[in-house]
């Protein structure tokens, strides 16, 4: 009997830890749902709120285009008005291309995954992107795997995602150019595609922010092109990485499952 009894209480505090592990994961989920739900909420709102901010915004580049039509070179003042105006068109057409930045980090995306080659795709994106590299003065080399490496991705938005990173590349090397790799790999679980530069590298104390939205250390950027970024590869059940050294550059590094 006594053997049944302890036996019988082993079974009870077993249900009961199950039970209350199961009742903390039930609102951990809950609370998880709660706050999608939230941001749900809030890019619905910021983003029609940039759309209202967009129009009135284009009736003010639109009138400052026919002022500067209508000024007369007579006009004493008209230089001095001419640069104003020049230097009010130039921060309101930069105003829009950070609305327009905003929307498609904050806007819906809506992937059309298809069985693509890796290889194939970093090839056709190099052979467009040749030209921009040669006349910043950068080598821009490839190095594809041995065998097909098929991912079940959006092309278009991997592609995006990878000319942001290299457009970065670029800028972080100086006028004297420098050395743009992208190389394909693959292990068991996921594919990989690295876009290596040597640049100036990025500080220790900087790796941890470049993700956030709005952060930026590059004079006139937006911060929203590496947030962007990762975000098209997490949307594809991936991951984006960097490892970098000052003076020497740095690698980024994009994961995704195999299909």
């Amino acid at each position: 009997m006594a053997p049944f009894i302890v036996g019988l209480l082993l079974g009870l505090i077993c249900a009961a830890i199950a039970a209350v592990v199961g009742y903390r994961r039930v609102l951990r989920i809950q609370k998880r749902v709660r706050h999608s739900e939230r941001l749900a909420e809030l890019g619905t709102l910021t983003g029609g709120l940039a759309h209202e901010i967009k129009n009135p915004l284009s009736t003010v580049q639109l009138n400052l285009q026919l002022l500067q039509e209508d000024l007369s070179p007579q006009n004493p003042a008209y230089e001095r008005l001419i640069r104003r105006l020049g230097t009010i068109q130039r921060e309101t057409g930069r105003l829009r291309e950070i609305l327009d930045d905003f929307l498609r980090y904050a806007g819906k995306l809506e992937l059309d995954r298809q069985p693509v080659d890796l290889n194939k795709l970093v090839d056709e994106l190099a052979d467009f992107f040749h030209p921009q590299a040669e006349f910043q003065r950068v080598q821009l080399r490839v190095k594809k795997s041995d065998e097909p490496v098929i991912a079940n991705v959006d092309a278009k938005l991997i592609k995006q995602a990878l000319l942001n990173l290299m457009i970065n590349a670029v800028h972080a090397m100086s006028e004297n150019g420098g050395e743009l790799i992208l190389s394909v790999s693959r292990d068991a679980t996921e594919a990989c595609i690295d876009v290596i530069d040597t640049g100036t590298g990025i500080a220790p104390e900087n790796l941890e922010n470049i993700f956030k939205a709005y952060y930026s250390t590059k004079k006139g950027g937006t911060g929203l092109g590496l947030p962007m970024t990762r975000r098209l590869i997490e949307e594809h059940r991936g991951r984006l990485t960097v490892n970098s050294e000052v003076g020497k550059g740095s690698d980024f590094t994009i994961h995704l499952p195999l299909e």
